[in-house]
């Protein structure tokens, strides 16, 4: 349920077309919807402000899709995270183009991001914020990831600029980037193998610094976890940490921090 459906059950309530009782029972059913192999939030964009985010992971192609369905029926806006192609295989196949077109919504796979999007066409840029969130890389291998936190940050309505490559193996790539990522209000740094690039911003930076550890590297990169604990034991002030691979939660905090 959004606040619009609230105010307007309310409103209903106020001018005698719709009783207490009835308003009461509207409202009470609407936090879950269960599904048998979900129970889908209907609430949270009243609680949170944004609806419920599809995980795909661990998810069939099918039960995504199912998903997906179900939330267009009410949401404008829904996002599905690390998803396979075979994901927005099934996700295109239900939401057939005569359902889309009568939502006005458009389905569309981001591949490296592996976000499948449900929004309306132009949404993006009629709900444009001020404010600027950078979207920086220690290296090519970390984009996939990065291009998550971007993707959600643009979904919410805030621009950014991305800066990729220029982790710490030379340094001087950064500091030819330093003053583009310093006109930004929130700095997400998506690197992997040690991790350092998160300090090394955060030490030159006045902005809330989001540090993400990416699974890439190898050895006693350990999956990551090396560039997590780098991370959470950063030196740097003003630096938070997202878990492994978790662009999408990166994105999600930066448009958080940028909503006050």
């Amino acid at each position: 349920m959004k606040n619009t459906e609230l105010s307007d059950i309310l409103k209903k309530v106020a001018d005698g077309e719709m009783s207490p009782a009835e308003a009461a029972k509207r409202i009470r059913l609407s936090p879950y919807e269960d599904m048998d192999f979900a129970k889908i939030d209907l609430n949270r964009e009243l609680r949170t402000g944004q609806p419920e985010v599809i995980f795909c992971l661990g998810k069939t192609p099918e039960q995504a899709a199912a998903i997906m369905k179900r939330m267009a029926e009410s949401a404008e806006l829904i996002i599905a995270t690390k998803a396979d192609p075979a994901h927005f295989t099934a996700a295109d196949e239900i939401l057939d183009e005569a359902f889309l077109h009568s939502r006005g919504l458009t389905l569309t796979y981001h591949e490296q991001a592996r976000v499948i999007t449900l929004q309306r066409p132009g949404r993006t840029e009629s709900t444009k914020l001020s404010g600027l969130i950078a979207v920086v890389t220690a290296g090519t291998a970390d984009i996939p990831i990065a291009e998550e936190a971007a993707i959600a940050a643009e979904l919410y309505g805030h621009n950014v600029s991305r800066i990729f490559d220029v982790g710490v193996a030379g340094l001087h790539r950064l500091l030819d980037k330093l003053e583009e990522i310093r006109r930004a209000d929130v700095v997400i740094v998506v690197a992997g193998m040690e991790g350092a690039l998160s300090s090394v911003v955060g030490g030159l930076v006045e902005r809330p610094v989001i540090a993400v550890p990416t699974s890439v590297g190898y050895g006693a990169s350990m999956g990551g976890l090396a560039a997590l604990f780098s991370m959470l034991n950063s030196c740097s002030l003003g630096v938070c940490t997202m878990n492994i691979d978790n662009g999408f939660g990166a994105g999600y905090l930066a448009a958080t921090i940028m909503k006050k």
